[in-house]
Protein backbone atom coordinates (compact mmCIF):
# COMPACT_ATOMS: atom_id res chain seq x y z
CA UNK A 1 0.00 0.00 0.00
CA UNK A 2 1.80 3.68 -1.09
CA UNK A 3 0.54 6.47 0.82
CA UNK A 4 -1.51 8.45 -1.44
CA UNK A 5 -0.66 12.08 0.23
CA UNK A 6 2.10 14.25 1.17
CA UNK A 7 3.27 14.46 4.49
CA UNK A 8 2.82 18.29 4.26
CA UNK A 9 0.27 20.03 3.25
CA UNK A 10 1.62 23.30 0.59
CA UNK A 11 0.01 26.39 -0.49
CA UNK A 12 0.19 27.29 -4.05
CA UNK A 13 2.15 30.48 -2.96
CA UNK A 14 4.72 28.77 -0.54
CA UNK A 15 7.86 27.87 -2.26
CA UNK A 16 8.75 24.76 -3.81
CA UNK A 17 11.20 22.55 -1.25
CA UNK A 18 14.53 22.54 -1.31
CA UNK A 19 16.06 19.52 -1.50
CA UNK A 20 19.33 17.39 -1.58
CA UNK A 21 20.51 13.76 -2.57
CA UNK A 22 23.11 11.57 -1.10
CA UNK A 23 24.04 7.72 -1.93
CA UNK A 24 24.74 5.16 0.47
CA UNK A 25 25.18 1.66 0.05
CA UNK A 26 23.40 -0.55 2.92
CA UNK A 27 26.53 -2.12 4.77
CA UNK A 28 26.27 -5.50 6.95
CA UNK A 29 26.10 -4.02 10.11
CA UNK A 30 22.49 -2.21 8.88
CA UNK A 31 20.84 -5.43 7.94
CA UNK A 32 18.89 -8.25 9.75
CA UNK A 33 19.04 -12.55 9.89
CA UNK A 34 17.14 -11.84 6.22
CA UNK A 35 19.87 -9.71 4.85
CA UNK A 36 17.56 -6.39 4.39
CA UNK A 37 17.64 -2.80 6.20
CA UNK A 38 16.60 -3.94 9.64
CA UNK A 39 13.56 -0.94 10.38
CA UNK A 40 15.01 0.49 12.87
CA UNK A 41 17.93 2.19 10.37
CA UNK A 42 15.28 4.02 8.49
CA UNK A 43 15.92 7.09 10.91
CA UNK A 44 19.47 7.23 10.63
CA UNK A 45 18.79 7.06 6.95
CA UNK A 46 16.75 10.25 7.25
CA UNK A 47 19.67 11.74 9.15
CA UNK A 48 22.08 11.60 6.52
CA UNK A 49 19.75 13.06 4.13
CA UNK A 50 18.72 15.95 6.35
CA UNK A 51 22.51 16.61 7.78
CA UNK A 52 23.51 17.36 3.98
CA UNK A 53 19.88 19.47 3.75
CA UNK A 54 21.09 21.52 6.31
CA UNK A 55 24.32 22.04 5.40
CA UNK A 56 23.04 23.42 1.94
CA UNK A 57 20.43 25.57 3.59
CA UNK A 58 22.93 26.46 6.73
CA UNK A 59 21.27 25.48 9.43
CA UNK A 60 23.80 23.87 11.19
CA UNK A 61 24.71 22.42 14.33
CA UNK A 62 27.74 25.13 14.35
CA UNK A 63 25.37 27.40 13.40
CA UNK A 64 22.31 26.94 16.09
CA UNK A 65 25.14 27.20 19.04
CA UNK A 66 26.10 30.52 17.52
CA UNK A 67 22.67 31.82 18.09
CA UNK A 68 21.99 30.01 21.32
CA UNK A 69 19.31 27.45 19.14
CA UNK A 70 18.26 24.51 19.99
CA UNK A 71 15.37 22.03 17.02
CA UNK A 72 15.05 18.90 18.62
CA UNK A 73 12.98 16.72 16.48
CA UNK A 74 9.40 16.21 17.86
CA UNK A 75 7.81 13.89 15.37
CA UNK A 76 9.57 10.92 13.25
CA UNK A 77 7.45 8.96 10.78
CA UNK A 78 8.24 6.03 8.14
CA UNK A 79 6.62 4.03 5.81
CA UNK A 80 8.18 0.66 4.39
CA UNK A 81 7.32 -0.17 0.92
CA UNK A 82 10.18 -2.45 -0.58
CA UNK A 83 13.16 -3.79 1.41
CA UNK A 84 16.83 -2.97 1.09
CA UNK A 85 19.28 -5.35 0.47
CA UNK A 86 22.37 -6.06 1.89
CA UNK A 87 25.08 -4.21 -0.56
CA UNK A 88 22.64 -2.02 -2.77
CA UNK A 89 23.46 1.58 -3.17
CA UNK A 90 20.41 3.60 -2.66
CA UNK A 91 19.57 6.74 -2.70
CA UNK A 92 17.96 9.01 0.22
CA UNK A 93 16.30 12.27 -0.90
CA UNK A 94 15.71 15.15 1.66
CA UNK A 95 13.51 17.67 1.07
CA UNK A 96 12.68 20.81 3.37
CA UNK A 97 8.98 21.58 3.10
CA UNK A 98 7.71 25.89 3.73
CA UNK A 99 6.17 26.40 6.98
CA UNK A 100 4.94 30.01 8.69
CA UNK A 101 6.05 29.07 11.93
CA UNK A 102 9.30 28.23 14.39
CA UNK A 103 9.31 24.65 12.36
CA UNK A 104 11.27 22.32 10.31
CA UNK A 105 9.13 19.77 8.22
CA UNK A 106 11.57 17.57 6.28
CA UNK A 107 10.30 14.52 4.07
CA UNK A 108 12.45 11.64 3.04
CA UNK A 109 12.25 9.20 0.28
CA UNK A 110 14.48 5.71 -0.14
CA UNK A 111 14.95 5.50 -3.45
CA UNK A 112 15.90 1.84 -4.68
CA UNK A 113 18.35 1.37 -8.10
CA UNK A 114 15.77 0.66 -10.04
CA UNK A 115 14.01 3.27 -9.34
CA UNK A 116 11.21 1.65 -6.77
CA UNK A 117 10.47 3.57 -3.33
CA UNK A 118 11.95 1.55 -0.88
CA UNK A 119 10.34 3.65 2.29
CA UNK A 120 9.66 7.40 2.87
CA UNK A 121 9.20 9.63 5.96
CA UNK A 122 8.99 12.50 7.90
CA UNK A 123 10.00 14.37 10.70
CA UNK A 124 9.23 17.85 12.31
CA UNK A 125 11.49 19.51 14.64
CA UNK A 126 10.57 22.94 16.82
CA UNK A 127 13.09 25.63 17.69
CA UNK A 128 13.87 26.70 21.64
CA UNK A 129 16.03 28.74 23.15
CA UNK A 130 19.19 26.40 23.83
CA UNK A 131 19.96 28.56 27.09
CA UNK A 132 16.80 29.42 29.25
CA UNK A 133 14.82 25.96 27.11
CA UNK A 134 12.07 28.36 26.51
CA UNK A 135 10.21 27.41 22.87
CA UNK A 136 10.38 29.87 20.39
CA UNK A 137 7.27 31.38 19.26
CA UNK A 138 8.20 33.34 16.28
CA UNK A 139 10.68 31.78 13.49
CA UNK A 140 14.50 32.71 15.04
CA UNK A 141 16.34 35.64 13.26
CA UNK A 142 19.02 32.62 11.95
CA UNK A 143 16.26 30.76 10.69
CA UNK A 144 13.91 33.86 9.15
CA UNK A 145 17.53 34.66 7.30
CA UNK A 146 17.62 31.49 5.70
CA UNK A 147 13.91 31.35 4.97
CA UNK A 148 14.00 34.66 2.77
CA UNK A 149 16.73 33.05 1.04
CA UNK A 150 14.63 30.34 -0.10
CA UNK A 151 11.81 32.76 -1.06
CA UNK A 152 14.54 34.74 -2.84
CA UNK A 153 15.62 31.08 -4.78
CA UNK A 154 19.10 30.72 -3.37
CA UNK A 155 18.57 27.04 -2.44
CA UNK A 156 18.24 25.76 -6.19
CA UNK A 157 20.40 24.52 -8.39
Amino acid sequence: MRRKQQYFKTKSNDPIPVSVEVRHRLAFSEVDALAIAWHGHYPRFFEMGHSALMRKVGLTYENYRKFDIGAPIVQCHADYYKPLLLDEEFTIRAELFWSEGARLNVGYTLIKPNGEISGTGYTTQMFFNAITHEPFIFTPPLVEDVFQKWQDGKFYD
